[in-house]
């Protein structure tokens, strides 16, 4: 009978960490699409991107009722519950990554009609692409229980803060040199926002792996580099 029991506790771990696998694939989808449609300003992707988000709370939804049932059912201790709570705490994190590019989207959506500024898109691509790496490393540091690989993703995360500072400051001076860039430039600042905030919630991922596998929290403050700009 205990024996049954691990294995069945064992089957309910692999399938959140499948959830989990597949909650994160989507999550990168949606960030990759959600920047194509900004930049081919591709309204159909970018609809395509919003609605998918629906399915990504859902699954989210259903992850945590899981969760609620496994700790109802197998009552694990120690290392056993932190896998569990942590999972929760990682689909929260995921579904916010799903809202962000969704944020995106619909800019995309609503700025496809504006006159174009090539140039001002580069940072944000830099931006997207480091955000994507950051988020392909942690969930793979999750997959594989790498606490130093999840500690990378943490340390980081001051990259992507200094190149939304760098490109805030394009984007103004943009904004300067031709008011009837203004609006769109503005709907950019918020696309870069939205990408900043995919790398914290990718840096609380890391965190959350390194408690799950070590029991230990990283410290509070996390490595930052300039203050940047609020919108």
């Amino acid at each position: 009978m205990v024996n049954h029991t691990i294995r069945a506790f064992d089957a309910d771990l692999e399938s959140l960490d499948r959830h989990i696998s597949e909650m994160g694939g989507i999550a990168e989808k949606m960030l990759a699409d959600a920047m194509d449609a900004l930049a081919s300003m591709n309204t159909e992707l970018a609809q395509r991107v919003i609605a998918t988000d629906p399915r990504l709370d859902l699954m989210q939804r259903e992850i945590e009722e899981y969760c609620v049932r496994t700790i109802a059912r197998r009552q694990p201790m120690a290392v056993d519950l932190r896998e569990i709570v942590g999972v929760i705490r990682i689909s929260a994190d995921l579904e916010r990554i799903g809202d962000l590019a969704k944020n995106i989207a619909k800019r995309a959506a609503r700025i496809a009609n504006e006159a174009r500024l090539p140039r001002a898109i580069v940072g944000l691509k830099s931006m997207r692409d480091l955000a994507a790496v950051q988020l392909n490393d942690v969930l793979d540091a999750f997959a594989q229980r790498d606490p130093e690989r999840a500690r990378a993703v943490w340390e980081r995360d001051v990259e992507l803060d200094a190149l939304e500072d760098s490109v805030f400051r394009d984007l103004l001076t943009f904004m300067m040199e031709d008011p009837r860039n203004i609006t769109f430039c503005t709907h950019l600042l918020f696309v870069s926002k939205n990408l900043e905030r995919v790398g914290d919630h990718t840096t609380n991922i890391a965190e959350t792996v390194v408690y799950i596998v070590t029991g230990d929290p990283l410290p509070i403050d996390r490595p930052r580099g300039s203050d940047s700009p609020t919108l």
